[in-house]
């Protein structure tokens, strides 16, 4: 095999080229594999955690600071606004008639050798990831901690909101400035808090790319190696085929290869940062879960 790619990039053995063309990169492939679970909500959660925008935020008593207004430069009489008021024939011209210099003919090419017959296979990746194993133990570690991600901001976001009122309710016998400092106080540790809450989402996007990036790397090899044992050449997106026979879709086959080649995968725990572990070196590969599971069990 001389290359190969999710995203479109041909797979070459020795005596032919398949080509596979996936429409989605592994973060498409977590939309898909979410899709049409309670994950999909907490992740709409998790984007208000780290986000910032749905937040509690004290008001605070600093007035606005207005940047002064300048007079504006009166600007110089463009190209058209001096001409001779000729706007109007010029609008009325015809397209100008311009040189054609002579280019060389193109030369006939000597006959090449026809390309192989099509055997075409099809495939739905959604329903891939969708029978995956090793996809599904992604959607329930990752959508736990999603879940977990969203209760804590929205404990968080009910606290603040309490010490609010709490000090509103007992302004009136604060002087000003005891005010502001209890809402800069707050103000503070409502933005110390958002910046963790939007790390620990960042954390567990990265998490899903390590983890859906070791399927999609092993599902390119399976769909190579399904499509080959039926001679074919061209599989398609099940999306894109409008009509076939049976035994033209592949979709089961390689969903069942893949479980028995990856059962599971690596996913980094909860307290640990992707980025830190990529940059010490020390992540496991992605073959290590399978070779400790049975894969003569996986169906």
């Amino acid at each position: 095999m001389t290359g190969r790619s999710f995203c479109g990039l041909a797979l070459a053995s020795n005596s032919e080229v398949t080509m596979f063309r996936f429409s989605r990169s592994a973060v498409m492939t977590a939309s898909i594999l979410f899709a049409g679970s309670g994950l999909a909500s907490s992740l709409a959660h998790a984007q208000t955690a780290g986000g910032g925008s749905g937040w509690f935020v004290p008001k605070t008593t600093q007035a606005p600071v207005h940047a002064p207004v300048r007079a504006a430069r009166p600007m110089a009489p463009a190209p058209e606004q001096m001409s001779d008021g000729d706007e109007g024939e010029n609008s009325s011209r015809p397209p100008p008639v311009l040189p054609q210099p002579p280019i060389p003919p193109s030369p006939e090419l000597p006959k090449a050798a026809p390309p192989p017959a099509v055997v075409m296979g099809i495939i739905s990746v959604a329903d891939v990831m969708r029978q995956s194993m090793a996809g599904q133990q992604v959607e329930r570690e990752l959508g736990g901690r999603r879940d977990s991600l969203a209760r804590d901001a929205q404990r968080a976001q009910g606290g603040w909101r309490d010490e609010q009122q709490k000090l509103q309710a007992s302004a009136k016998n604060m002087t000003a400035e005891q005010i502001q400092s209890q809402e800069r106080s707050l103000q503070s540790r409502v933005m110390t808090a958002q910046r963790q809450f939007r790390d620990r989402n960042r954390i567990i996007q990265e998490a899903a790319q390590v983890a859906l990036g070791q399927i999609e790397r092993e599902l390119v090899q399976v769909i190579q190696h399904v499509a080959s044992s039926h001679g074919m050449n061209l599989v398609l997106h099940s999306e894109q085929v409008a009509l076939h026979v049976d035994g033209q879709d592949i979709t089961n086959e390689v969903a069942k290869q893949l479980n028995v080649v990856l059962p599971k995968v690596y996913i980094p725990a909860a307290n640990e940062d992707p980025e830190v572990l990529a940059k010490s070196g020390k992540m496991p590969t992605a073959a290590a879960p399978a070779e400790t599971s049975a894969p003569a069990d996986a169906h």
